[in-house]
């Protein structure tokens, strides 16, 4: 039986895929081994002596498998881990998408009005010196820090409209006693006329 290595190589060429990808029929070997050319080699495709292979499966049902178990905390002992802690998940990551969070909200609230401006970059800024470890704690923050401001300002207020009263007792009791002493002036006034 001669080789078929010529033509193997020719079949790859025409059918471009690999030669190992090439079946060429035993029972038709002589009529392959005729064969020395692509328009030959196109015949016998075209006549099934030669066929493309089908692909080899390359299943990913076991990776999938695996990926999903892993999601729920499965084959990620201590024995599985290679890298240290900071490799496998880098504080400077975590410390990113904290910041960005925290920063999305102080700016959401800074538009939708429900914090000042000056209050945004006292916050920021704290943020920045690690004072908030997560969203909850910064609203947390807020909600408190604006309960307190209110308070202050209701506390001012109240203090404030006690003053006003107290101004306006002492200016009644003011404007009596004058009275008064413009009263007993003229009574007085009087009395000496007579």
């Amino acid at each position: 039986m001669s080789s078929l290595k010529l033509q193997k190589r020719l079949a790859s060429s025409v059918m471009k895929c690999g030669r190992k990808k090439v079946w060429l029929d035993p029972n038709e070997a002589s009529e392959i081994s005729n064969a020395n050319s692509r328009q030959n080699i196109k015949k016998l495709i075209k006549d099934g002596l030669i066929i493309k292979k089908p692909q080899t499966v390359h299943s990913r049902a076991r990776c999938r498998k695996n990926r999903e178990a892993r999601r729920m905390g499965r084959h990620t002992g201590p024995g599985k881990r290679k890298g240290t802690a900071n490799a496998r998940m880098p504080e400077k990551v975590l410390w990113m998408r904290r910041m960005r969070v925290l920063r999305r909200l102080l700016k959401k609230y800074r538009e939708d009005k429900k914090i000042d401006k000056h209050m945004y970059h006292e916050l920021y800024v704290q943020s920045k010196g690690n004072i908030f470890k997560n969203k909850r704690v910064l609203m947390e923050h807020i909600h408190k820090k604006k309960s307190e401001a209110a308070r202050a300002k209701a506390l001012q207020e109240q203090a404030d409209a006690r003053r006003a009263r107290s101004r306006a007792t002492q200016e009644r009791k003011a404007a009596k006693t004058a009275q008064k002493q413009a009263l007993y002036m003229n009574i007085e006034e009087v009395a000496e006329e007579s």
